[in-house]
């Protein structure tokens, strides 16, 4: 992830930024792609963010039908942390 630093001239988007602090905003391009800008610290949003990365619920849902577990003993021995 990238942080970009706004600078204070740029009204149009101090302005965007001011409503985000009330309350979380979609900003569409002229392409019709779509971002969300919410605050970091909404941890209730970034959960629904994270939702939405389909890649992420993907690689989630293979390893919720993973039934093969390893043994604690098995895991030191794979690691070579047995003595």
């Amino acid at each position: 992830m990238k942080t970009i630093a706004i600078s204070r001239c740029a009204r149009s988007v101090q302005a965007v930024l001011k409503r985000a602090r009330r309350e979380n905003v979609i900003l569409r391009s002229p392409e019709d792609e779509e971002f969300i800008l919410a605050e970091v610290d909404d941890f209730n949003r970034e959960i629904e963010l994270a939702r939405q990365n389909r890649r992420l619920m993907k690689f989630l849902d293979a390893r919720a039908r993973q039934t093969k577990t390893v043994s604690l003993e098995e895991a030191k021995t794979l690691l070579g942390l047995t003595e």
